[in-house]
């Protein structure tokens, strides 16, 4: 008898009917028609392990290239042997190196050492207030020495602005005469200063900045000159070197002292600007009485 087709192990055998027939007369119909049991897959054949012997070194295989270049900043040399490491850690920039403009020396610090010729010099460069941007020239003084009298006025005027000189126009030639009449000249031994160095716009009274900016100028003029007497012209001039508030009529006729930086004691006299004695006629009497006051001390 011929075997059947083979089928999948999982269905029964496929018979026609003359042969299941036979097969039921020989009683193998049930055995031969039943399922056969699912396959069992075989098992895997084992491989063997190979130890690799380390006491020999290996033949040099064939060298492989990498798939993807590696980007070139990562390709850092990490120690003896090592071809690539982790990348270095970026050094931290470097600020820019911003030089601080210097700050401008205070002024009384810088006349602080200066001699006659230094302080003239400094007065003339000065940009310590805004009074610099609107001169043509400061006004550092002009007079005889040695200095008898130190005459101080309050500011440049647009004259002395223009000339670069004190007291000149119909001012500067009425204090020359008063100054005569009294046996004195700037020429020989009468110096002549302002507080304020620079001229004001329209001639105003200076503002408390510009003062503490330029007085002290006068201060070292004062303390290199050494004169035996002050005569302050004018109540913003006398006002600002002694200190107070007060008004012109109530500082003039009598003597004032000022002590120096040195402990020196000088002896002040008050009077009235010869701008307001041509404006005021009538006060010239008593401008008179203030020279004879200093003349005597």
């Amino acid at each position: 008898m011929t075997a059947p087709h083979s089928t999948p192990a999982s269905a029964a055998p496929r018979v026609n009917p003359l042969q299941r027939l036979w097969l039921r007369e020989l009683g193998m119909e049930r055995l031969w028609l039943r399922p056969a049991p699912p396959a069992v897959a075989a098992p895997a054949p084992q491989v063997p392990v190979l130890k690799q012997d380390f006491s020999t070194p290996p033949a040099a295989a064939a060298p492989v290239p990498d798939a993807v270049p590696a980007p070139t900043d990562t390709l850092r040399p990490a120690g003896p042997g090592l071809r690539n490491g982790p990348p270095p850690k970026p050094a931290p920039k470097a600020e820019a190196a911003v030089e601080a403009a210097p700050a401008p020396m205070p002024v009384a610090m810088a006349v602080k050492h200066a001699n006659l010729d230094e302080l003239r010099e400094q007065v003339v460069a000065c940009t310590a207030c805004g009074l610099c941007g609107g001169r043509r020239h400061a006004v550092f003084g002009h007079g005889g020495q040695p200095t008898r009298w130190l005459v101080v006025g309050e500011a440049p005027g647009e004259q002395e602005d223009r000339q670069g000189q004190p007291f000149v126009g119909r001012s500067g030639q009425l204090l020359d005469a008063m100054l005569s009449a009294v046996g004195m000249s700037r020429e020989r031994d009468v110096f002549i200063a302002n507080v304020i160095k620079c001229r004001p716009p329209g001639n105003r009274n200076p503002k408390p900045e510009e003062i503490a900016a330029c007085s002290p100028y006068l201060m070292r003029q004062i303390a290199l000159l050494k004169p035996e007497r002050i005569l302050v012209l004018g109540r913003f001039a006398a006002q600002t070197l002694l200190g107070t508030d007060a008004t012109i009529g109530s500082l003039r006729g009598r003597v004032h002292q000022m002590k120096t930086d040195e402990g020196r004691e000088i002896p002040v006299i008050v009077s009235y600007h010869p701008a307001y004695l041509l404006r005021s006629p009538a006060e010239k009497a008593r401008a008179w009485q203030d020279l004879k006051l200093a003349a005597r001390v």
